[in-house]
């Protein structure tokens, strides 16, 4: 089950989870009424996948990119590490699917407050258009090793 809640507003290291005292827990309802769903999938098996297959035909999600971030495989590492990290948007959904390692996506809810969600292998979310997020590494592994596989599928 996907982990999630408000964060603090400390600037401390990103990779840190920055959880309040006392936490502020989301639940998955909330997380539905912002737009987000979340699906826990076989990651070992995501190539031949009946469940992921079935939300992508019912969906309409039409084609997949796979993204490693890892100094070794990510050209650019530490300049995309920062942008991945920087307050966006798209037009179009953005669906992750963690196939290895773990991080965390931020968004904000309809007050601007960021809600920091945990994802770790097997985790797939899909963030709304329009929805403000972003994405860091959590600390649980040595930057400079991490190896975390996204998949992406979005609308044609």
């Amino acid at each position: 089950m996907v982990e999630a809640w408000y964060m603090d507003e400390s600037p401390d290291d990103p990779r840190k989870p920055h959880r309040p005292e006392p936490s502020r827990p989301v639940g998955l309802e909330q997380l539905r009424r912002l737009g987000l769903f979340y699906w826990k999938l076989d990651a070992d098996n995501y190539e031949n996948d009946p469940e992921l297959e079935k939300i992508r035909k019912e969906r309409n999600y039409s084609w997949m990119d796979i993204i490693t971030v890892c100094r070794e495989q990510l050209p650019n590492y530490e300049e995309k590490i920062k942008i991945f990290y920087e307050e966006h948007l798209h037009l179009d959904d953005e669906i992750r699917y963690i196939l290895d390692g773990s991080g965390y996506f931020d968004v904000r809810d309809k007050e601007d407050k960021w809600i920091r969600i945990f994802m770790e292998k097997g985790d797939m979310i899909t963030l709304p258009a329009g929805i403000y997020h972003r994405f860091t590494l959590d600390e649980k592994v040595n930057p400079t090793s991490f190896t975390c596989t996204r998949t992406g599928f979005q609308t044609s």
